[in-house]
């Protein structure tokens, strides 16, 4: 797959999300672009909203990421 290839490359774009209650770090990607990850972020934030997560932060990184992708 294309993604895991641009992951594995280090070009991947991901988004790394930190919530403060729970306290958690979740990294949701990878994606091709910029662009796609922007455009499906924000569902992902509200998943979240919708779950009882408060302080929702996030930060847009272009990164090779491998397992775990949720940290509590």
């Amino acid at each position: 797959m294309i993604r895991n290839f641009c992951n594995k490359l280090g070009l991947a774009w991901w988004a790394k999300i930190e919530t403060e209650t729970p306290i958690s770090t979740y990294w949701y990607g990878p994606f091709i672009t910029k662009r796609s990850l922007k455009s499906n972020l924000y569902s992902f934030i509200d998943e979240l909203s919708d779950e009882g997560s408060i302080n929702i932060k996030h930060n847009i990184v272009r990164c090779k990421k491998n397992e775990p992708l949720t940290i509590f």
